[in-house]
Formats: C-alpha cells, sequence, structure tokens
C-alpha cells in the first residue's frame, strides 16, 4: 500500500494520491513538501521507488531486512533513519515486540516504509488527509512529528511496567518461588529490550558540541529539543526500572533463603533432639541382659526420663531463641 501527500506553498493546501510518475514536477518546488507512506510493499515496487528518488541500494537493503539498531546514515541529497516503535502485549510469550520504521528525509520530502501497521502513523494518515498540521513547517518538522509519535507510545508501556513492579514487590512475600521469579525475569527481558531500542535513537538525537546531525531549521529546533527531553525520560525510567528490578529479586531471593534457613533450623533441633532418644531406645533395646530389665517399673522410668528429656531440650532452645 501506497499513500501520498502533498502539501502546496503556493496555495496552502493538501493534495492526496498523487501519481508516482509527477513526483519530480512536484519536486521542483521547494517550498512544497511531499510525502509518501509504503506498506509492506514487494521488493520490486520497493526498488521501482527507490529508482524515482535516487535512494542508495544498501539502504533499500535496510528497509527489506530488519535491522535490530536504530540509526541514521548521512548520503549527499538525504538522510536515512532506522527507528523502531514497541508494541506491547502482556499476555503474550514475547511481551514486547519491536516494528521498525524506515524514513528517508530529503529537502521537501519524505518517505517512510514500513512492513507492519503502526498505530501512530495511521493517525498521521488521517489528519494528512484533511490538514496542514504536519505538514507545512518542512520535512525536519514531519520527521520530528513521525519520531515524538512513536516515543509518546512508550510512556505508557512505561508505565504498565512500573505497575507490575510495584504488583511483584507485595507479591514476593507470599507467591510460588517459580512464578514471581518468572515474572520478574519477563520484566528484565523487557527492560533490556526496550533498552536495546531507545539507547540508538537516542544516540542519533543527541547534539555534537551544540550542533545537531543533520538539517534542522531554527524554528523546528525546539521541538527536537523536546523530543530529546522525552528520549533521555524513557532511558532514565528504564535505568530505574532496571535498578528496582534487581533490587527486589534480590529482596526475594534473600527471603527465600532466609525461609529456607528457618525451615533447616527446624528440622536441625528436631534431628538434635531425636538424637538421645534414639540412643536411650536403641541402648535399652539391645537383646543383652540388663539391669532391671525385668523390672515391671522400668518402661515407665525409661519413657519418664525420656519425656524430661524432651521437655528440657525443647526448653533450652526455647531460651536460646533458637526455636
Amino acid at each position: 500500500m501506497i499513500k501520498t501527500y502533498l502539501y502546496r506553498n503556493d496555495k496552502q493546501e493538501m493534495v492526496s494520491n498523487i501519481n508516482l510518475s509527477d513526483v519530480h514536477r512536484h519536486l521542483s518546488h521547494a517550498d512544497s513538501l511531499l510525502w509518501i507512506d509504503i506498506y509492506d510493499v514487494q521488493s520490486r515496487e520497493l526498488y521501482e521507488i527507490a529508482k524515482i528518488f535516487d535512494f542508495h541500494p544498501l539502504a533499500i537493503e535496510d528497509c527489506l531486512h530488519d535491522s535490530p539498531r536504530a540509526k541514521m546514515d548521512n548520503y549527499e541529497d538525504y538522510q536515512f533513519f532506522v527507528l523502531h516503535a514497541l508494541r506491547y502485549n502482556e499476555e503474550s510469550d514475547n511481551e514486547i515486540t519491536t516494528l521498525e520504521l524506515n524514513v528517508f528525509v530529503g529537502p521537501n520530502y519524505v518517505v517512510t516504509i514500513h512492513k507492519h501497521k503502526l498505530r501512530w502513523l495511521g493517525q498521521m494518515d488521517a489528519i494528512c488527509s484533511r490538514s496542514t498540521k504536519y505538514m507545512d513547517k518542512g520535512a525536519d518538522f514531519l520527521l520530528y512529528a513521525l519520531i515524538d509519535g512513536i516515543t509518546d507510545e512508550y510512556f505508557p508501556i512505561l508505565d504498565r511496567i512500573s505497575i507490575r513492579i510495584d504488583e511483584l514487590e507485595n507479591e514476593i512475600y507470599d507467591e510460588s518461588i517459580r512464578g514471581v521469579t518468572e515474572e520478574f525475569l519477563a520484566l528484565k527481558r523487557t527492560i533490556i529490550l526496550i533498552r536495546r531500542v531507545i539507547l540508538p535513537q537516542r544516540r542519533i538525537f543527541l547534539t555534537v558540541n551544540g550542533k545537531w546531525k543533520f538539517d534542522i531549521r531554527e524554528e523546528n529546533v525546539p521541538f527536537y529539543t523536546d523530543l530529546l527531553d522525552h528520549l533521555e525520560r524513557i532511558v532514565d525510567a528504564t535505568e530505574t526500572f532496571r535498578d528496582l528490578v534487581n533490587s527486589a529479586l534480590d529482596t526475594y531471593y534473600s527471603i527465600i533463603n532466609a525461609k529456607s534457613s528457618e525451615k533447616l533450623n527446624v528440622l536441625t533441633l528436631i534431628s538434635t533432639i531425636m538424637l538421645p532418644l534414639t540412643f536411650v531406645t536403641g541402648f535399652f533395646g539391645m537383646n543383652v541382659p540388663l539391669p532391671y530389665q525385668d523390672s515391671p517399673f522400668a518402661t515407665v522410668i525409661i519413657l519418664l526420663a525420656l519425656i524430661l528429656l524432651t521437655f528440657g531440650m525443647w526448653r533450652y532452645f526455647k531460651k536460646k531463641q533458637l526455636l
């Protein structure tokens, strides 16, 4: 599916579904802006579009194969971006799925390529079909709008992760070992994946000696500054969540070890109490002649001695706070 949106600066209007054969004619107007959104097309169609804009074959190869890292490549007349959105499904085995978005940004055009539907791009499609909101401030502002919308979708995911961490911190005192451990490990995988996605994207928009890595109009710089602030907040949040999960997991293991030690102490004390009882009963149970063996009071005396010995040991351990 290929959608096209053209902002005509001379008439301050939007035109949709233009013919690709007319692209060069529209791009000849420097004040106009063309956005082409390409969704799930075949490689043949993609190469045809690349031929129109003279995109580098290596960039097209990146579009055809999923790239695990966000990046920006500077070419002579355009920049190529690889970005990632997130899809979160807590009930799925893979809670986090990355959705790649490839963006070509030229002087007065933006080409977006993606294999999966992106919610934010769908909203922008609907807006651009009837409004100039994202198209009347240049290609760099349209790029900002695309990335900012994707970035904003991270925050509900982070909010949900924060809630899950709070829930787990309450569950570590009474839940089964296996269930809580699996929850912790799933959360750690989720946080690691978010960090692996967001850190390269943040590096793209970091300034070097106060300069951006690609051309941005002066009036659009505040928007990118705000975007960088959002990315920094996401990075800070993932670092905080990682520390919280590690601390909670350490606390959980400490609780488990304490419970295991307590059970082991009880078993040890029971064994300690049973040891002299076993010795006495074994001694008098030997098949050899013993003093008072035939006395009717021997059994009663031995039984009372065993009871007193057991009670005495129990009192001693209680006094030493071992029970």
